[in-house]
């Protein structure tokens, strides 16, 4: 897959750590656990956006923007990155701000990622629940063009083809690395939201006919939903690749069984997956995502939905500056 053909900065700490998990394989005792760090991709502490952004801050630049916008719930990982990017390429950044939670409580509304956006610079606005926040952006981004700005409107979660072009990256970067230890995978899991990184991992991995499946472990869509979405990307990502039809409805797979009270609301088994993977490797997971995507691979593994022996790689997407966000639910005594 030529990829060089697409615009693109060198935002991330590339290639990103392949890691055995020895002490949660021991602790599940089935399958041997890796885990793919994309939680140190290097940028405002890291995580997935970061490999989208690549590709999506260089169209912006290549289109002469001026300012950047984007939006995502409050404690939104990619608005961080976002404004991160913008600060080191010199752009300014706009961001909207969703409350999808009704969470009011000061760690919550101003620390974890907000902090992060003000300190990067970022102008921030913050909205109610609204049913279609992209289309609440470009009305921001046309009154800015109105006023004579350039902006570049980046969705939710960078998740568009040219986004999902940095888990194309990834998906091949993945296979690489396994192929230089000698390390066959039967499985990668991770979490799924916008849709951008199960896309491009899918786009990926069949476009170079790894042989790879994905379980996305849903962290707010119902199964049918999110799959339906997931699939779509992935088929206008394909396209983009030059690759049309490469990926078939049945290869899009998502559990939703671990999303809990709702998008941003850590479930307990959310919870007991952050303290077991800070408890037993030093690794921090984050109560939105990555929290989510880990309590459903420990519970898939204890009911034997992997064989032993089988190699399972997670894909850790970061956001563990959302955990000083969410201080009241990791540690209640303190709220």
């Amino acid at each position: 897959m030529n990829l060089a053909r697409f615009p693109r900065l060198r935002l991330a700490h590339l290639p990103t750590p392949l890691d055995h998990l020895p002490r949660l394989t021991g602790a599940l005792g089935g399958a041997e656990i890796w885990i793919k760090r994309d939680d140190c991709t290097g940028l405002s502490t890291g995580g997935n956006k970061t490999r989208k952004l690549e590709f999506l801050m260089a169209e912006a630049m290549e289109e002469g923007a001026d300012i950047v916008l984007t939006q995502g719930a409050t404690q939104s990982n990619h608005a961080r990155q976002t404004a991160a990017a913008a600060a080191r390429l010199g752009l300014a950044c706009h961001i909207l701000l969703e409350d999808r939670t009704g969470k009011n409580d000061s760690d919550y509304a101003r620390n974890g990622n907000v902090l992060l956006d003000h300190l990067h610079g970022a102008t921030i606005e913050h909205h109610s629940p609204h049913p279609d926040m992209n289309a609440e952006m470009e009305r921001v981004a046309e009154r800015m063009r109105s006023e004579g700005r350039k902006p570049y409107c980046i969705p939710g979660g960078g998740s568009n083809p040219t986004g999902a072009l940095g888990y194309v990256n990834a998906a091949i970067e993945l296979v690489t690395q396994a192929n230089d230890i000698g390390l066959g995978i039967d499985h990668v899991v991770h979490a799924t939201g916008s849709t951008g990184t199960q896309a491009g991992l899918l786009a990926g991995l069949k476009g170079i006919n790894a042989g790879i499946p994905v379980l996305g472990v849903s962290v707010r869509a119902e199964k049918e939903a999110q799959e339906e979405n997931v699939f779509k990307l992935a088929c206008a990502t394909a396209e983009k690749l030059g690759a049309p039809g490469v990926v078939r409805r049945a290869d899009v797979v998502a559990n939703s069984d671990y999303v809990g009270k709702g998008y941003g609301f850590p479930a307990p088994d959310t919870i007991d997956a952050i303290e077991m993977l800070a408890r037993l490797e030093g690794i921090l997971l984050d109560p939105v995502y990555s929290g989510k995507g880990m309590a459903g691979l420990i519970d898939l593994a204890r009911k034997g939905a992997f064989a032993k022996g089988e190699n399972v790689v997670f894909v850790h997407t970061g956001g563990s500056a959302a955990l000083f966000a969410y201080r009241s639910d990791l540690v209640p005594e303190a709220s």
